[in-house]
């Protein structure tokens, strides 16, 4: 059967991909300056400005410890947030042990090719309502190799004479009739 051609050209392939990368690319730098603004954004209105000038040591101390208090807020929010994801990762790994478990634990061997007899294949086939022994053999005909060699007489002779009764069109048809005559005994 002969290949078929395919349908796009080697060039034409290696230029569609480079487009897709750069695409890719294009939308995968788009998306980090999105993520950056939006952190951006984020951080500016969770975070206010601090004032620190002006303001005398009792209320710097003071502005201290509120902050202390949001840090270890956040902390503990933080904490919460990251034990919530390890438990999740763990159920999930479960999850997947169990599905491969229900999968089945072994992985099914490449079947390899057996040689069966006709009888074998019948008795598989059939059961055991197969009893007559099938000997595909048997009606083979035997073929005798016959020995050519020993027919051909070997004529030992002058060489020279041989070529000049060859030469020419009717040392051919000699030839030709020569080889002809021992298959047709």
């Amino acid at each position: 059967m002969p290949r078929r051609k395919p349908k796009i050209t080697a060039s034409r392939k290696l230029l569609l991909k480079s487009l897709m990368l750069a695409k890719a690319k294009e939308c995968w730098e788009q998306e980090h300056e999105e993520r950056e603004a939006e952190k951006r954004r984020y951080l500016a209105e969770r975070i206010p400005t601090l004032q620190t000038r002006g303001l005398s040591l009792s209320a710097l101390q003071d502005l201290c410890r509120e902050l202390h208090a949001k840090v270890e807020v956040v902390d503990e929010e933080r904490y919460d947030i990251e034990a919530k994801c390890l438990h999740n990762t763990r159920e999930i790994k479960d999850l997947k042990l169990k599905v491969l478990d229900l999968r089945g634990k072994f992985k099914r061997p490449p079947l390899r090719r057996v040689r069966v007899s006709a009888d074998a294949m019948l008795r598989a086939l059939l059961g055991s309502k197969h009893k007559v022994s099938m000997d595909l053999r048997a009606n083979l005909k035997s073929v005798k190799k016959e020995d050519t060699e020993k027919e051909r007489p070997v004529e030992v002779g002058d060489w020279r004479k041989n070529v000049e009764a060859m030469s020419g069109m009717e040392g051919r048809k000699k030839m030709f009739d020569a080889a002809k005559s021992p298959t047709s005994q």
